[in-house]
């Protein structure tokens, strides 16, 4: 069982569009209606594969009664907390060459009691969980040592936890050693506070964060390919991407991959590779089916020049 946490979770509505006129009338040539936020898109990359899966999150109004629905109809167990605000929903325009625009919604404010609500559930639920991933940026309500506070629950239940999130509230729960971080190049940048303009510069800067309590360090570094840093080393993967239809969702399937693979060491790597690589050549947020992976290579940073530039340098 590989439960997941989305803080803020959102039902996202994807509109296709010819092209993006502002102040025109626009006609969709197709729309869709999809589960959104971080940790749900773990859940759904899981349950896509195969696996057993729990999604637990705050439900609010008639949206929120929709996206329970709708993890339910994709074999995905749901644990809703109550909320009295509405769960947000998010609209995106893709054109036909790629581009998206996304509009995303603030979401609900979450109360004290609320908030407690959602770590009970959480700390209930982590009993027999092999992993718990938490995924996403905090709602309203929500201080930014609220992840540090499940982290320190979750461990307490047994489980091992995967954190994916960025700021002040990565760096709040770093104090509680999370047995993996998952960030992607700029926010790797952003939490050590200076760029990375090389392969060198994102390994030193994992190496940090390990430091500062993460037990591994999953890095996405986009095009460039994906970096784990564990107590074995470093290891740097890759996969090869013919057409990049949409990035939205790569990482949480990435992540996905990562944890049902055993969340440790290169085979893990290379299943996060092999996700995420399969997850951008696929339209709007659609998670990988085992049938969509590619193959992946990895190899140790020491078989890799370190001075290798990153092609997007990240300021």
């Amino acid at each position: 069982m590989i439960l997941t946490v989305t803080p803020n979770p959102s039902l996202d509505r994807t509109y296709e569009i010819p092209a993006l006129d502002r102040g025109a009338v626009l006609r969709a040539t197709a729309d869709r209606i999809d589960p959104g936020g971080k940790g749900v898109n773990v859940s759904r990359a899981l349950a896509a594969a195969g696996h057993r899966t729990l999604a637990v999150l705050p439900l609010g109004g008639p949206a929120g009664a929709a996206l329970a629905e709708l993890l339910g109809a994709a074999d995905i167990e749901v644990a809703g907390v109550p909320v009295a605000g509405q769960t947000r929903s998010n609209i995106a325009v893709a054109e036909p060459d790629g581009t998206l625009t996304k509009i995303n919604a603030t979401g609900p404010e979450l109360t004290p009691a609320e908030s407690e609500a959602l770590l009970t559930a959480v700390g209930e639920r982590s009993v027999g969980a092999d992993w718990v991933a938490c995924c996403g940026s905090l709602p309203r309500g929500l201080p930014p040592e609220w992840y540090a506070e499940l982290v320190a629950r979750a461990h307490r239940a047994g489980a091992r936890i995967a954190l994916d999130t960025s700021g002040p509230s990565l760096t709040a729960a770093l104090r509680e050693r999370p047995d993996v971080v998952k960030p992607n190049a700029e926010e790797l940048a952003q939490a050590v506070g200076r760029p990375l303009a090389t392969l060198g510069d994102a390994v030193k800067a994992a190496e940090e964060l390990r430091a500062a309590g993460a037990r591994a360090v999953l890095a996405s570094l986009g095009a460039d390919g994906q970096l784990l840093v564990d107590d074995d080393g470093a290891h740097f993967g890759g996969a090869p991407v013919a057409v990049v239809r949409s990035n939205v969702g790569a990482g949480d399937a990435s992540l996905a991959g990562f944890l049902a693979a055993g969340g440790t060491g290169v085979r893990a790597l290379a299943a996060a590779v092999a996700h995420g690589a399969a997850a951008v050549q696929l339209p709007g947020s659609l998670m990988p089916t085992p049938s969509d992976l590619v193959p992946a290579a990895v190899t140790t940073t020491d078989n890799v020049p370190l001075g290798r530039p990153l092609t997007e340098p990240v300021p």
